[in-house]
């Protein structure tokens, strides 16, 4: 590629959202584009995970979801980021990396592989700055993906030690044929207080006639202007932001208009993880990037208790735009006609959920098990472990499950105590929206069209019910 054509490439004079780990979901990146980053790359999702998962059109959230089978959205997107998301990718595999493109290719602009990384995660797996050691894979998987993936495909790398040997891999790197390799200035072993090797970056660029997407140079950026001044020194192409991005992404903004409430930003950013409807926890610990020291003012230190995103809504003044996209959401689900209502305490909140669920163990493999998906999600997030009580009530079983202030069970008996456990704890997973595959739910939920039929049973006031079968 000529140094013009190199200009006109689809890489070519951008500022981009770097991919970050927990923070390159949806709202991040749509308010990063709407302050004018050209660019933005999802977090790295390891291809195993989109392999596994199913394409989805969310008509209620106006998205596009891939789902796993446990429930999870490993990745989400819509119109808006559709022309300038890249998805980045952790693999270690040629035809898994493929497999995983072939997921999401028509609904993103391009395709990176992460060679980066330097988390022990990665680096265990052979993917990340693992495959800085690795040439022969790295040629493997970019090669195949330049031969099967019809989108422009790239790679983020980190420097080696040695500048020649840098300089050696990024000319391989190129004679795969990637549309453009981006450059963090760092060793896998070194960190933000380390300085950042500009002067590597500058070789690599005079060595090779790809885009170079220098990154590397949060803890000088503050603004626009200090991008253009970071791309002018190491003559790359383009420039990534990763921390500083996460912290404030006005500096996007080519006018220079940083918003330095840093409060304002939050609500934006908080609008569109209700309008979206992210992870929670997910949503909680980007507000906390966001925030910085002023988690440790008032209203820090009550975000930093809050578990939701009706309670994040409240803490900043959205509870009216919360309830209002629930209740629009909520009017576009089907819901079958038989749910009971939920049981309400005097000020008129919920404090049990409570659907008629009984859990046919033949519908779930060991990790789609209801209380599995429950363990990782709550490992995952560092939350609180919830409190499972059972009762024995006529010789059969009976659970509840206490998780963030509220109740969840279902009116059925089970024959054994793990069967009572699962079925409360697929109402929560219900419930929360963890748990998505309608199939298994329709088959579980207990109505006059399926084969389980009830024999009532009264108990201190309250009525049971004991599954028999036609």
């Amino acid at each position: 590629m000529s140094p013009d054509r190199r200009k006109e490439s689809f890489y070519a004079n951008k500022v981009i959202l770097a991919p970050m780990v927990r923070v390159g979901t949806l709202p991040m990146r749509l308010l990063s584009l709407r302050y004018g980053a050209d660019l933005v790359y999802s977090e790295e999702i390891i291809d195993f995970k989109l392999i596994k998962s199913r394409r989805y059109v969310n008509e209620e959230s106006k998205t596009i979801d891939f789902i796993d089978e446990s429930g999870f959205v490993v990745f989400r997107t819509n119109d808006e980021e559709k022309s300038k998301v890249i998805v980045q990718i952790g693999t270690n595999d040629p035809t898994r990396a493929v497999l995983a493109a072939k997921m999401v290719e028509d609904d993103v602009a391009g395709i990176d592989i992460n060679m980066g990384c330097p988390k022990s995660f990665s680096l265990k797996g052979g993917m990340g700055a693992a495959l800085l050691t690795n040439p022969d894979m790295i040629h493997d998987i970019l090669t195949q993906l330049k031969a099967n993936i019809k989108k422009p495909v790239s790679c983020k790398i980190r420097v080696l030690p040695d500048l020649n040997a840098t300089l050696d891999l990024v000319r391989m790197i190129q004679k795969t044929g990637v549309d453009a390799i981006a450059v963090h200035g760092r060793t896998k072993d070194e960190r933000p207080r380390d300085p950042n090797r500009d002067e590597f970056i500058r070789a690599i660029v005079d060595n090779v006639q790809i885009p170079v997407i220098a990154n590397g140079a949060s803890s000088e950026i503050r603004c626009y202007s200090d991008i253009e001044k970071f791309k002018t020194r190491v003559r790359a192409s383009s420039v990534m932001i990763a921390r500083a991005a996460m912290k404030n992404c006005s500096l996007f903004d080519k006018n220079g208009k940083r918003v330095n409430d840093i409060e304002d930003l939050i609500k934006q950013y908080l609008r569109l993880s209700i309008q979206f409807d992210n992870n929670a926890m997910n949503t909680k610990y980007c507000i906390q990037q966001m925030l910085g020291p002023l988690q440790e003012l008032d209203r820090g230190k009550q975000f930093i208790g809050s578990y939701d995103l009706e309670t994040m809504s409240k803490i900043y003044e959205l509870h009216e735009y919360y309830i209002q996209t629930e209740d629009e959401r909520n009017s576009k689900k089907i819901v079958p006609n038989d749910l009971p209502k939920p049981m309400v305490n005097k000020e008129g909140q919920i404090d049990v959920i409570e659907l008629p669920i009984v859990f046919d163990k033949n519908l779930f493999e060991f990790k789609t098990l209801p209380k599995n998906i429950l363990n990782r999600f709550i490992t995952q997030n560092k939350m609180e472990r919830p409190k499972i009580r059972t009762y024995q009530v006529e010789k059969q079983y009976h659970s509840v499950i206490q998780f963030m202030d509220k109740t969840y069970s279902t009116p059925y008996l089970e024959k054994a105590k793990r069967l009572s456990e699962q079925s409360a704890t697929l109402v929560l997973l219900i419930s929360l929206g963890l748990f998505a595959d309608r199939s298994v739910i329709d088959k579980c939920l207990v109505s006059e069209h399926n084969i389980v039929h009830a024999l009532q049973h009264f108990e201190n006031g309250k009525v049971y019910y004991i599954k028999i079968n036609k």
